[in-house]
């Protein structure tokens, strides 16, 4: 919907020059709320027609009078149809900001997060950012513009027009609307903070919005598939070689803690033996740039066998898109007797805590194994198993017996 837009010209006479002239000020009113400026001009109050807002004659200072205040109201109306035709929705102030020079267009928030992300995209195809990274600032940019639009029926914002109610405002947004869960809303107010931060930086925004705002990760149950789940999966009956293909790429990430991304990167440049002839990967992690090097165990070993030179480009598997993966993964686990909710990045979680920990394997291999840039992350897959707990109270309770002070004769 248009707005109601005007402007007119009227003096100021309480303020009286000592030549006897008075300042002549400018109001723009739009949809009933008004703001001033002046218009830098004075003039002899005899010659002013209050009902028209213009100079009365022919002399040259109010034919001068009148051309400067054409000059002006044209302006305006320049500047009033620009914001409309790029926001959508126009202030009495932020035409009287763009007229006096005060309105910075480029330091809004959506161009320079646009900025952002072009810069983002050049270090992902330089191989030094994430694919997946860009793509979560991608996603926040989009949701940003719908909320822009819906809320305040605008296509940008001024970074210094963000306040701490449009941070909780967006907050409500990713929850009623785009039905995201508190660790999603976590997530995607990430990229916005990192807004607010270059725009702090750069000093074009004095105070932090989000000053008052709070959110914190809620822990989450990480799954993971057990001993005997692995083993159905193993030894689980498929219906054709695609099946196959999921089931081999799913236990090939279980047993080398490869993520999705980069099991499908896997090329023949990441093999390699080392002095113990043994089979290694050699990668650096997509997410990370962390450099993992990982002994290949039977089970991976066999697939490797089974899937190498199949493809020219050296890489080791014909891997489909993520989400025809997972649903067919879904399939495979449902066939072969698994009732959990399957991810991919479960694998990941199996060989952190069923395979390696469960098994004795010290979380400080484990870290190294899944390429983490510390063991705080790591830590989060150190699941307690029962298995562990069993065999490591067993120890307990064997070193005990050795222990002449804890050796009870009787009770």
């Amino acid at each position: 919907m248009r707005s109601t837009f005007s402007s007119i010209f009227y003096l100021k006479r309480q303020v009286v020059r000592k030549d006897g002239t008075v300042p002549v000020m400018g109001r723009i009113t739009i949809d009933g709320t008004q703001t001033q400026f002046s218009c830098k001009m004075t003039i002899d109050p005899k010659i002013w027609d209050t009902k028209t807002g213009r100079a009365i004659g022919r002399s040259a200072v109010a034919l001068e009078t009148n051309r400067m205040l054409d000059k002006i109201r044209v302006k305006i109306n320049s500047h009033y149809q620009e914001i409309f035709d790029r926001d959508n929705y126009v202030t009495a102030e932020k035409v009287k900001n763009a007229f006096l020079g005060l309105e910075h267009r480029q330091h809004t928030l959506m161009k320079v997060f646009e900025q952002y992300n072009e810069d983002y995209e050049k270090l992902v195809n330089a191989g030094m950012k994430s694919p997946k990274s860009l793509n979560k600032y991608q996603v926040v940019y989009k949701h940003l513009k719908e909320f822009l639009y819906q809320r305040y029926h605008v296509n940008d914002i001024a970074l210094k027009e963000l306040t701490p109610a449009f941070i909780t405002d967006f907050d409500m947004f990713l929850r009623a609307d785009k039905h995201c869960c508190n660790n999603t809303v976590w997530i995607y107010t990430c990229p916005l903070r990192t807004m607010v931060s270059i725009a702090i930086n750069n000093e074009w925004l004095t105070r932090d919005p989000f000053r008052d705002y709070e959110i914190k990760k809620e822990e989450t149950k990480r799954g993971f598939l057990s001993r005997d789940e692995i083993q159905l999966l193993l030894n689980g009956k498929l219906k054709n070689a695609k099946q196959e293909l999921y089931r081999d790429m799913f236990l090939f990430c279980i047993f080398t803690g490869l993520s999705f991304s980069d099991m499908r990167n896997l090329s023949e440049e990441n093999i390699c033996t080392y002095f113990d002839e043994h089979f290694w990967i050699t990668i650096n992690r997509q997410k990370t740039g962390v450099r993992s090097d990982i002994k290949m165990l039977d089970i991976p070993l066999k697939i490797l066998a089974k899937y190498r030179g199949l493809r020219e480009d050296g890489k080791i598997f014909t891997v489909p898109h993520y989400v025809t993966c997972l649903h067919g993964i879904r399939a495979v686990a449902k066939r072969c007797g698994i009732e959990k909710h399957i991810t991919w990045h479960m694998s990941r979680h199996t060989m952190a805590t069923e395979v390696c920990l469960t098994n004795g394997v010290p979380i400080e291999t484990v870290s190294s194994i899944l390429g983490h840039k510390n063991i705080t992350t790591t830590q989060v897959y150190a699941k307690m198993t029962k298995e562990r707990l069993n065999r490591d109270m067993d120890n307990l309770s064997a070193r005990l017996d050795g222990i002449e002070e804890y050796t009870i004769n009787s009770i």
